[in-house]
C-alpha cells in the first residue's frame, strides 16, 4: 500500500472531488484517479461511489478512513523522530541514578514543551560518547572530560555545567557513621569500596586522583553487581564504606540504617561538562544549555583534578 495512494483518498474525501484533490494535491486528475484504483486493487474493495456530482465514500471506504488518517499521522510521528528541531532532544547520561538525569528532570520540569528522550550509553569512554555526538546518534552527552580524553572530535565542545560535592556513605556501625561531617584527612586510613570504576573512564581516573591527592584507600577491585548490592555491603560493614555524589539518589531500606555525611575542607566535587556540537540546530539544546547556565557551580574550599575541563 502506498502511502501517496492513501494521502490521495484522503484529500479526495475532503474534497468530494476527485478534479478537486487534484488541485490540492498538484497533481492530474488521471494521477489522482490512477491511485485510488491502486489503493482498491490493494484493497480488494471500492472505497469510492462514483457520480457526475462527484464521489461519496462506500461502506468499505468509511471503515478504512479513521485508518488512512492514523496511517498518514504514523508517517507524520516517523518522519519527526529524525527532523532535526522536531524530533526528541536524545542526551546521554552514564546512569539515571547520578546528577546529570537529576539536572535532566529538572530541565523537562521547566520546559514540559521539549520532547526529550534520555539515553544510558553506559560505562563507555568519553572519547566513545563524543564520537556519538559527532556522529549524530545523539545531541548531548554529560561527562568528566580528563586526559588524554580532552582531545574531541572536530566540531564537539564541552561546557562545564554542574560541581557536584561528595559524600561518604555507610553503614551505621561505621566509625564515621555519627560524623556530621568529615574531611578527606579524616578518611584516611579508611577503605573506599567503588566496585566497577573501569579502568580508563573519567570517573576511574577522577577516584584516582582523588585517592593521589588526600593518600585515600580507595579500592575499585571486584566486580559491579549493582546499587542494592553495594547498600546490603555497607548496611553489615563496619569496616567499609564509599563516594557517592551528592545528587546521585539511592534508596534502600530503614532498616539498613545508611548515612550520608558531607566531605568538606576540602570538598571534593565531580566536574560534569555537557559535550555538544557546535553545529547541532535542535532548538531543545539551545534551551538546555540555558537551563544549564543557571546550575550549580561551586567556588571556595573545593577540590577537583587538575585536569578538569
Amino acid at each position: 500500500m502506498e502511502l501517496d495512494a492513501v494521502r490521495t483518498f484522503v484529500a479526495a474525501v475532503r474534497s468530494g472531488q476527485f478534479r478537486h484533490a487534484a488541485t490540492d494535491l498538484g497533481l492530474t486528475q488521471q494521477a489522482v484517479s490512477k491511485r485510488i484504483a491502486a489503493l482498491e486493487n490493494d484493497l480488494g474493495v471500492p472505497l469510492f461511489h462514483r457520480g457526475a456530482r462527484g464521489v461519496t465514500l462506500t461502506i468499505d471506504g468509511e471503515a478504512f478512513l479513521p485508518h488512512a488518517h492514523e496511517l498518514l499521522r504514523a508517517e507524520e510521528r516517523a518522519a519527526d523522530s529524525v527532523r532535526s528541531g522536531r524530533r526528541a532532544l536524545r542526551v546521554d547520561v552514564i546512569s539515571r541514578q547520578i546528577a546529570p538525569a537529576d539536572l535532566l528532570r529538572g530541565f523537562h520540569a521547566t520546559r514540559p514543551d521539549i520532547a526529550l528522550d534520555v539515553v544510558a550509553l553506559g560505562q563507555t569512554s568519553v572519547a566513545a560518547a563524543a564520537d556519538a555526538v559527532a556522529a549524530g546518534t545523539i545531541d548531548a552527552s554529560f561527562r568528566a572530560v580528563a586526559p588524554p580524553l580532552c582531545e574531541l572530535p572536530d566540531g564537539v565542545t564541552a561546557t562545564r555545567v554542574l560541581d557536584e560535592p561528595h559524600e561518604l556513605l555507610c553503614g551505621p556501625r561505621h566509625p564515621l557513621a555519627g560524623r556530621g561531617a568529615v574531611t578527606p584527612a579524616q578518611l584516611v586510613g579508611h577503605r573506599l569500596w567503588i566496585p566497577g570504576a573501569v579502568a580508563g573512564t573519567e570517573w576511574a581516573t577522577y577516584y584516582q586522583d582523588l585517592a593521589a591527592a588526600f593518600g585515600l584507600g580507595i579500592d575499585t577491585v571486584g566486580p559491579s553487581s549493582g546499587t542494592e548490592h553495594l547498600l546490603d555491603v555497607l548496611a553489615e560493614s563496619s569496616s567499609v564504606a564509599t563516594l557517592v555524589g551528592s545528587r546521585t539518589r539511592m534508596l534502600w531500606p530503614d532498616r539498613y540504617g545508611l548515612r550520608r555525611i558531607p566531605v568538606r575542607d576540602p570538598r571534593p566535587v565531580y566536574p560534569h561538562s555537557l559535550l555538544r556540537r557546535c553545529d547541532n540546530p535542535h532548538p531543545g539544546l539551545r534551551a538546555l544549555r540555558e537551563h544549564l547556565g543557571r546550575a550549580d557551580r561551586l567556588d571556595g574550599a573545593s577540590w577537583e583534578p587538575s585536569w578538569a575541563c
